[in-house]
């Protein structure tokens, strides 16, 4: 039977060798904080490609593979699993895809899977857009996407805003001190939101790229 670490291995098998060069961008926000939607304008308008670590997890899985089997398995037993799985599917989407603009959409959720993100492709993102969104406003939309207020919802959704306190806000911290977050007031409308997005992206044009392994 299969481990977490033959999990791991299995995918580094899999990923491709060669030295694409990337441009990595961390999309960072809170349950209900709008960064799908923005993620999507994004796309529309400067041509990235939007990558989410849980979308390939459960790709991974639907796909029937052994690897896929393995990452299953782990879920059911409730184990956690091991950022190296995780971030060998993102590497390898990434190595897999034309593009050479990525957005990586809520990841790294913690400090762990960060360095291990830098420590196993190389890459070090060009900086971290953060939603920054009041817990009211999230809990707010979040309701109104669930259509109910009732308690169960209501306690769910605020486990899901604690655990997002305990474990995202230290590799925001992380960036920020490096000077590679951009934060975005995310409670006002999308279109406002996206507005100031586009502030930020506009002026990217001269874009430092980095190779799996190493600084270019």
């Amino acid at each position: 039977m299969g481990t977490a670490v033959d999990a791991a291995n299995k995918v580094v098998n899999e990923s491709l060798p060669s030295e694409k060069k990337v441009t990595v961008i961390f999309v960072l926000g809170g349950p209900g904080s709008g960064k799908g939607t923005q993620c999507a304008n994004i796309v529309e308008n400067y041509g990235y490609t939007h990558l989410s670590a849980g979308d390939l997890l459960r790709a991974e899985i639907k796909s029937g593979s052994e690897n896929g089997t393995m990452i299953q398995n782990m879920i059911k037993e409730g184990k956690i699993v091991p950022s190296e799985v995780t971030i060998k599917l993102l590497e390898r989407a990434i190595q897999e895809n034309g593009n050479d603009k990525f957005l990586i959409d809520g990841f790294p959720r913690n400090e762990e899977n960060r360095a291990a993100f830098e420590s196993v492709t190389g890459i070090v993102p060009e900086f971290v857009l953060f939603f920054d969104c009041p817990e009211e406003e999230m809990e707010r939309r979040l309701l109104n996407r669930n259509q109910g207020r009732d308690d169960d919802n209501i306690e769910t959704i605020r486990k899901r805003f604690n655990v997002y306190m305990e474990s995202s806000l230290p590799v925001i911290e992380y960036y920020n001190a490096k000077g590679k977050v951009r934060k975005i007031n995310a409670a006002k409308p999308v279109e406002e939101v996206f507005e100031d997005v586009k502030a930020v992206f506009i002026p990217l044009h001269e874009k430092v790229v980095y190779s799996f392994g190493r600084i270019l």
